[in-house]
C-alpha cells in the first residue's frame, strides 16, 4: 500500500499563491489515480483536482478551473497543487488521496482508498 503526507499549506492573503506537495512511499504514484480534496468544518470533503495514472487525464472541480494545477513528479513519487489567485473559500485543510488505477476520475472521496493526515490553507481577505 501507499503512505501519502502532505506539506506546504499556510496562511495567505487572497490573490496569492501556495504550492502543496504530496509524498508518497510504499509504492509507485503510477499505480494510483493521485487527487487532492479539502474539508471545512461541517462539510464533506470536496473534491479539488485530481489525475489518472495509467492514462493521464486530469480533472478539476469549477470552482479551481484556470486557478489551481495538479502534477506529478513520478522520479520524486510526488504530487503537487499549484494554487494561484487564491479566495478566502478555498481555505480549508487540503488532502493528498489515491486509489488504484483507472480511466475514471472519481470525484467522490468514498472511492479512495489511502489518504494523507492534511495540510491547512487559510486565505485572509
Amino acid at each position: 500500500q501507499v503512505q501519502l503526507v502532505e506539506s506546504g499549506g499556510g496562511l495567505v492573503q487572497a490573490g496569492g499563491s501556495l504550492r502543496l506537495s504530496c509524498a508518497a512511499s510504499g509504492r509507485t504514484i503510477s499505480a494510483y489515480n493521485m487527487a487532492w480534496f479539502r474539508q471545512t468544518p461541517g462539510k464533506a470533503r470536496e473534491f479539488v483536482a485530481g489525475f489518472s495514472g495509467s492514462a493521464g487525464a486530469i480533472k478539476y472541480a469549477d470552482s479551481v478551473k484556470s486557478r489551481f494545477t495538479v502534477s506529478r513528479d513520478n522520479a520524486e513519487n510526488a504530487v503537487y497543487l499549484q494554487m494561484n489567485s487564491l479566495k478566502p473559500e478555498d481555505t480549508g485543510v487540503y488532502y493528498c488521496a489515491a486509489r488504484p488505477n483507472s480511466v475514471v476520475i472519481y470525484i467522490t472521496s468514498g472511492l479512495y482508498n489511502y489518504w494523507g493526515q492534511g495540510t491547512q490553507v487559510t486565505v485572509s481577505s
